[in-house]
């Protein structure tokens, strides 16, 4: 089954019909291009004119549809309006089907177009001139010119300005489209991050809290009742201090308030002693090192995560704290007494561990967590190593 050609656009019908009636007003007026005793009129009268008139119009149909095929169509025409007194509209349809053929053709066509024509062009003005030897004989490729290469030329350069206008408009919509997924790898990062701080922050006083209210509720008696409530309090306050703290950066979008400053290596010894007054029996051996802020950040968080974890779910004993420069890293390493315990446990959900990688993962260091054996017995280590260098960046909170 033939293939059916597409409909003409509207803007097509009304140039088809636009020209076809001028052609009509011309022949009716008896306007021609050239009187009928030019030697290469070889088809004199008025009636002839109209057949290449029609053909170029119904070619106007053809102007985006099918550009090459209207303009080979229209192409045979013009050659019979030339052997005819021809029609300044004719001419007119044609050269608008040679700017159509290389606006909307296919690339190829629209590059070989104008040299074709521009060769024709030339072509029509010397071969005459040697045969003739008259300067008038120059007029013919002139008038070819302005028919064929000047329209092809003109729609080279409109479609050129298309296509550059086109390739912005993609780079401009893929540049949107990237700033969006950067937006979209912020917000998720970010989202990360406060997830991060807010379990590290709260989770070690909600531990204890519900450790020491665990117990309290498990005995019947009144100095240890009185004892955990103790314990629950200060828990109590310190954890609602951070959570307002945390609220109050998250809530302040001036910039006019300074956030508060990041805990550093320096607050270890009141976090293990927070721990031992929770309940923990914690050794801290940490040698006095400079590392730059994001690595300091990232073991303080590390260490009090470690401790956290350890009085939900470590067994009776000593846990040690100690942190090491070696070979251009900090090293961090907290061991628990690992196995079953008779008290109270706190439940966990695991997001401890996984802020804990993220972080190390952050600054391109090691982690390490895991049930280990020991001269002491069996524990749980969590070994850690963060690079130490000028270089280092990234944001762990």
């Amino acid at each position: 089954m033939a293939a059916r050609l597409p409909r003409p656009r509207r803007f097509d019908v009304y140039v088809a019909l636009g020209g076809l009636l001028g052609g009509l007003l011309l022949w009716g007026a008896g306007l021609a291009t050239r009187p009928r005793t030019e030697v290469y009129v070889l088809l004199p009268g008025r009636w002839p004119v109209l057949l290449p008139l029609f053909v170029l119009a119904g070619c106007e149909l053809l102007r985006r549809t099918a550009p090459r095929t209207g303009l080979l169509i229209g192409t045979a025409a013009i050659v019979l309006d030339v052997v005819t007194q021809g029609n300044l509209v004719s001419i007119l349809m044609y050269t608008d089907l040679m700017y159509a053929a290389v606006l909307y053709g296919p690339p190829a066509s629209a590059h070989r177009i104008p040299r074709i024509t521009g060769l024709l062009s030339v072509a029509g003005a010397v071969v005459p001139f040697a045969v003739w030897r008259e300067p008038e004989a120059l007029l013919i490729g002139v008038v070819t010119g302005l028919v064929s290469f000047g329209p092809a030329s003109t729609g080279l350069i409109v479609r050129n300005h298309r296509e550059a206008a086109d390739a912005a408009r993609l780079r401009a919509e893929q540049t949107a489209l990237l700033a969006e997924m950067d937006r979209t790898q912020a917000v998720t990062a970010e989202r990360a991050r406060m997830a991060r701080e807010l379990h590290d922050m709260v989770a070690n006083h909600l531990s204890a809290i519900a450790i020491h209210s665990t117990a309290a509720l498990s005995l019947d008696d009144p100095k240890t009742s009185q004892d955990a409530l103790v314990v629950i309090r200060e828990n109590s306050v310190e954890g609602l201090a951070e959570m307002r703290r945390l609220i109050g950066i998250l809530r302040d979008s001036s910039g006019d308030v300074e956030p508060a400053a990041a805990p550093t290596l320096d607050g270890l010894g009141s976090l293990v002693e927070n721990a031992r007054t929770n309940g923990l029996d914690v050794t801290l051996e940490a040698e006095q090192a400079e590392v730059p802020a994001p690595v300091e950040l990232a073991a303080y968080r590390i260490v009090q995560e470690s401790l956290t974890n350890a009085l939900k779910h470590a067994a009776p004993g000593r846990v040690s704290v100690s942190l090491a420069r070696r070979d251009g890293s900090l090293v961090v390493d907290v061991t628990s007494p690992y196995g079953d315990r008779d008290g109270p446990r706190a439940p966990g959900s695991g997001a401890g561990l996984v802020g804990m990688e993220e972080r190390v993962a952050l600054l391109g260091g090691t982690f390490a967590a895991g049930p280990e054996d020991s001269p002491e017995g069996k524990v749980w280590a969590v070994r850690t190593t963060l690079p130490v260098n000028d270089t280092a960046e990234g944001d762990t909170a």
